[in-house]
């Protein structure tokens, strides 16, 4: 038995339930046995009302004090590492700052599906050294394999997983129904409606000339300046909840700016939809490229015209969607399926050990 200490962000961050707590199960399978510490209090979490006083002194300071607050929360963890025998570690203890990393346990595996060196204050001069002292780095797509080779010596390309047997689509006589209206489909965390944003104007004149929703599956409600909000459904995420929700959609949008931070991200929103046999309309930024040329599966979009003209089609033609649904959930279960990615984990933890 492999004993493995996993220090994660948060109970419902994304990074720690899909890149490492889906795992515990299969990977105890396999004779690997993962202890995960979750932080009291998540690494993102803001800062409770008291601490954020109007003066600008008094919300330095307070900043300054939850900062401390939340790092001292990963201690814990920090020297629970030394009861196992790896440590896996789910991006950076604090964003852009290094603290506890070099007093973690060897060997270290650092776990990283974001370019987490362009968080502020200090990510580049933290990730770095964090960097440096892991044995592994487990990066999550090329671009940040690319990054990490820099500055780490062992770097792998491990995509974050599909639970397939979770996400599963939905019969093809339900994408026929014509007495339902035509869904659209955004999942994802608020801090990336930014992305959704972009895009609000095309969504407009498409939910006017055609029988169709959106629906936006997020931790908090979406602001939109332009959409009817008759048009507009928004349900809040919970894990029970958002496998119903994503069966019930026609298509999946995954809108990115083409900047640095986005050829970091790892298609998650992607792969999501396509393990639910729904077609895609994304950005042609980072990862989602890669996963766009593995079959039909879908449409790239920039321009106005492209998103308008893809969603029409996707309208006009059940069938078109269909395929291109069975596709993507083909990809999925071949190359990005929980089963698929515990194996590779399996065996670069049994190397390590």
């Amino acid at each position: 038995m492999i004993r493995i200490t996993a220090l994660t962000s948060g109970k419902n961050v994304p990074s720690a339930r899909f890149r490492v707590r889906q795992h515990i199960a299969p990977l105890r399978s396999r004779g690997i046995h993962i202890r995960e510490y979750t932080p009291a209090i998540d690494k993102y979490a803001p800062p409770p009302p008291f601490l954020t006083v109007s003066n600008p002194m008094g919300l330095t300071l307070g900043k300054a004090v939850w900062k401390c607050v939340k790092a001292s929360a990963r201690l814990p963890g920090t020297i629970g590492s030394w009861n196992g025998d790896l440590t896996w570690l789910e991006r950076e203890m604090h964003p852009g700052f290094l603290t506890f990393e070099p007093f973690l346990k060897h060997p270290v595996i650092l776990d990283v599906d974001d370019a987490i060196w362009l968080t502020k204050p200090f990510g580049w001069s933290a990730t770095r050294k964090i960097a440096k002292i892991a044995d592994v780095v487990l990066a999550g797509n090329r671009h940040l394999a690319d990054w990490f080779s820099s500055y780490a010596e062992d770097v792998r390309i491990v995509p974050t997983a599909i639970d397939t047997d979770r996400i599963r689509p939905r019969n093809f006589q339900d994408l026929e129904r014509s007495d339902l209206p035509f869904i659209i489909g955004w999942t994802g965390t608020s801090s990336n409606y930014k992305a959704l944003y972009q895009i609000e104007a095309v969504l407009e004149e498409f939910l006017k000339n055609h029988a169709a929703e959106l629906w936006v599956m997020a931790d908090q409600p979406p602001r939109f300046s332009k959409l009817n909000s008759d048009r507009v459904r928004y349900v809040k995420w919970d894990p029970n909840r958002e496998i119903t929700i994503l069966g019930q959609m026609d298509v999946g949008l995954m809108p990115l700016p083409s900047d640095h931070w986005s050829l970091g991200k790892c298609s998650f929103k992607m792969l999501q939809y396509m393990a639910a046999g729904l077609p895609v309309v994304v950005s042609p930024v980072g990862m989602n490229v890669e996963v766009l040329a593995m079959g039909d599966i879908g449409f790239s979009a920039v321009t106005h015209d492209d998103w308008y003209d893809a969603l029409s089609g996707l309208y006009d033609d059940a069938k078109l969607a269909y395929g291109y649904g069975v596709n993507g959930r083909l990809i999925v279960e071949r190359h990005f399926s929980l089963d698929v990615i515990s194996r590779i984990l399996a065996g670069i933890f049994k190397e390590l050990s």
